[in-house]
């Protein structure tokens, strides 16, 4: 594993920074391996046991992956400083990368070995905006149709309170050998 330590500068300003974060990722090869012989629901399974390496930017973001069931899974993330945009909420970019994760992992879970598969769209609806505050957020995706060259996703954003925090559909590519 490769640690990182981030610290952020900006220009103009004085003085050192005042926040620091430091995690460390597995070999996303591995993983990328066990695809060409293993089904995707076993891959994933493997993953949210600890068997084989989360992706990056799962790490990078702080993702889980909570649960896997054939065209549906759930992946967990607690709101923290670092997914802050410059007006002291989550930024996008953090509520669309978990939500296509969402819907390209329920997909994968529908695979078969050797099966890949890459985001065509992803339309996000952003309803509530997170902040440290809000608590561990789960987001669940699930498969609404799978075909021979296309699937399509959905993935769900709640709170704690099972208070709805952004939506998303995906078309998803399904790559064959």
């Amino acid at each position: 594993m490769r640690p990182v330590s981030s610290t952020v500068y900006v220009p103009g300003m004085t003085g050192e920074p005042t926040r620091q974060r430091t995690y460390t990722w597995g070999d996303p090869m591995e993983s990328a391996a066990e695809v060409r012989t293993s089904a995707g629901i076993e891959v994933l399974r493997a993953i949210a046991a600890g068997r084989l390496p989360a992706a990056p930017i799962a790490r990078t973001l702080g993702m889980g992956l909570e649960s896997v069931e054939p065209g549906e899974v759930v992946f967990t993330i607690e709101p923290a400083e670092f997914h802050y945009n410059p007006i002291g909420s989550v930024h996008g970019g953090v509520y669309a990368t978990i939500l296509d994760s969402a819907c390209g992992c329920a997909v994968h879970s529908m695979l078969p070995a050797g099966v890949g598969y890459t985001s065509l769209d992803l339309t996000v609806k952003f309803l509530r905006a997170m902040t440290t505050g809000t608590g561990v957020v789960r987001c669940t995706g699930t498969v609404t149709h799978l075909g021979g060259r296309t699937a399509l996703a959905e993935a769900r954003l709640t709170d704690a309170d099972d208070r709805l925090l952004a939506t998303a559909t995906s078309s998803i590519l399904v790559i064959r050998p």
